[in-house]
């Protein structure tokens, strides 16, 4: 049960759990060959989880379907992640992890199942995009809208 379910970006300040944070501070992952490691009282900057990241995308997603493969790269910049132990408990409500960094470790992408066009990034995709040629992500929910919409 998650009805509890927080981020810790709302938390930190308080000085006391209110609530589950499936949403936590990142603290380390890796970049090229190296972890990084930083801490919750860093300078802010340096917290972020900043740049050019690959991820993997799982086979017979909606993402892959829309990249048109299962390797992608893309541009962060953020400190917060989904905590990936509780994957399992939002798998079972219908979320779908479909993109992970090449770890495993770190959620990048995440879909809703049985929905036209739910699809949740931990990047910047407008980072990517330009007047005439939109990211990928950005084509296909126009298309999708377009596909679901009873006025066009």
């Amino acid at each position: 049960d998650l009805s509890d379910a927080g981020s810790e970006e709302f938390d930190h300040e308080a000085g006391k759990k209110r609530f589950t944070p499936v949403v936590y501070h990142l603290k380390e992952w890796v970049q090229g060959n190296h972890k990084v490691e930083r801490k919750v009282g860093d300078d802010k900057g340096g917290t972020m989880r900043l740049g050019a990241y690959d991820a993997i995308l799982s086979e017979g997603s909606k993402v892959a379907e829309v990249y048109g493969t299962t390797n992608i790269e893309e541009r962060h910049r953020h400190r917060y992640e989904v905590d990936m132990k509780f994957r399992e408990a939002l798998e079972k409500k219908g979320l779908i992890f479909s993109g992970l960094s090449p770890d495993g470790r770190l959620p990048e992408i995440v879909e809703v199942k049985d929905h036209p066009w739910f699809i949740g990034v931990q990047f910047h995709p407008e980072l990517k995009s330009k007047p005439f040629e939109p990211h990928p992500l950005f084509k296909d929910f126009v298309r999708a809208a377009k596909d679901v919409s009873r006025l066009v």
